[in-house]
């Protein structure tokens, strides 16, 4: 592998991570399942796609982009959660 698919993946990996964090943080305010949720959760999908395409990357940097995005969105999630705590009442 040279250095070019190198620069190339991880600039995928980053974008990927990068944009679902605050999609992960908005995905966090709708009940689970819901059109919002499935909205925030896949609305990243063509430009991850689309970048993934442009570089000329592979069928095989799908599980990568997948996994970056997923993390993006547990980290935004965990953010909001962290961010919004509601108190219990005694």
């Amino acid at each position: 592998m040279d250095t070019d698919t190198i620069l190339k993946a991880a600039a995928l990996i980053i974008l990927a991570t990068a944009v679902n964090i605050p999609l992960g943080y908005r995905r966090q305010s709708y009940p689970k399942f819901s059109f919002g949720w499935y909205f925030y959760v896949h609305i990243s999908i063509p430009a991850i796609v689309y970048f993934r395409i442009k570089t000329g990357l592979g069928w095989g940097f799908i599980p990568f982009s997948i996994t970056s995005a997923v993390i993006g969105q547990v980290i935004g999630g965990r953010m909001h959660r962290k961010r919004n705590k509601v108190e219990k009442a005694d």
